[in-house]
């Protein structure tokens, strides 16, 4: 007698997305989940760690299974950007979807670019763009924003780590003008949570006595993950008609690369997943990935003598 084929096993991890232009983050989440579901894995909940507009490409982390509870952390990460500003116009949405709005016959050199990187570099303050989800009095700002009101954002404190130039492109000088402006720069900029490349992009071209919009934009890196680890949906959909999605998963620990670990016991294990203190050292403070052998059971935190359960993993 043929015993019956057993369900397959249900996936805790994540799949880095290398998400590509045209295609918002809840459409790529959807995606990923109709490619689960032709691979003929179970139903489990799935969430992305980190919105990419559809103009940017780039690391989309998909968290899967029980990885949904650190989505949350990677919101919260540090992100690395690749963006190309072009000078001249100003868009509504200060990128290649907008109307031009504003317009200037200014053109930064090389140098000028170079000298004010190093303002933008550290703790700063932007406005968020008008086309973005933050709410004001309980409505979205795009929608306020395509609804023709004015919509006043307000400063928010963010810290840019790093902003180097990667590239610049000389502007075609027309008949008779001078040549030495540049029509382009491509940055690469290290950015704390809540960042705006597009505000960026627009707040530089300001410094440099011009406007811009952002045309390129690609996210190197969301937290501990990068593009080395990214896989085009292309490639995910062959794997899914193969029934090997689980060969380009990552595990669930990977988004917690930073997180020392605590090795525990079974005992304490089942006190932690019934959501218990345990004794902890006074000397070993802060967030930690409780183990039992090589099984996850908890994101704690320990506060002075006590080691708290913050999210607790059911595998």
């Amino acid at each position: 007698m043929i015993a019956p084929a057993s369900d397959p096993a249900p996936l805790h991890g994540w799949l880095i997305l290398d998400k590509p232009v045209g295609m918002g983050s809840t459409q790529a989440v959807s995606a990923v989940k109709r490619m689960l579901r032709e691979a003929g894995l179970p139903r489990g909940k799935i969430g992305h760690g980190g919105t990419l507009d559809p103009l940017a490409e780039g690391v989309l982390p998909v968290a899967i299974g029980e990885a949904t509870k650190l989505a949350g952390r990677m919101l919260d990460s540090d992100k690395i950007y690749d963006f190309t500003v072009r000078f001249g116009a100003q868009t509504d949405t200060l990128d290649l979807e907008g109307a031009v709005i504003e317009t200037s016959a200014q053109r930064p050199t090389l140098a000028q670019v170079e000298a004010v990187l190093p303002g933008f570099t550290g703790p700063i303050e932007q406005a968020p763009p008008a086309y973005s989800a933050i709410k004001i009095e309980g409505r979205r700002a795009y929608d306020l924003a395509r609804a023709g009101e004015q919509v006043e954002m307000k400063l928010r404190a963010v810290t840019v780590h790093a902003l180097a130039l990667a590239d610049a492109v000389p502007e075609e000088a027309a008949e008779g003008a001078p040549d030495g402006g540049l029509a382009s720069v491509t940055l690469t900029a290290h950015v704390s949570k809540g960042t705006y490349i597009r505000s960026l992009a627009r707040d530089i071209a300001r410094a440099l006595g011009t406007v811009g919009h952002v045309t390129m934009l690609r996210r190197r890196k969301a937290g501990p993950f990068g593009l080395d680890q990214a896989i085009s949906l292309d490639i995910l959909n062959d794997a899914a008609k193969a029934r090997a999605i689980a060969q380009h998963m990552l595990p669930l620990t990977a988004g917690l690369d930073d997180i020392p670990a605590l090795p525990v016991t079974s005992e304490q294990a089942m006190a932690l997943r019934q959501g218990r203190t345990l004794a902890g050292d006074p000397r070993t403070q802060g967030l930690m990935l409780a183990t039992e052998g090589e099984t996850p059971v908890a994101l704690v935190e320990a506060l002075g003598p006590d080691i708290r359960v913050v999210r607790g993993f059911n595998l």
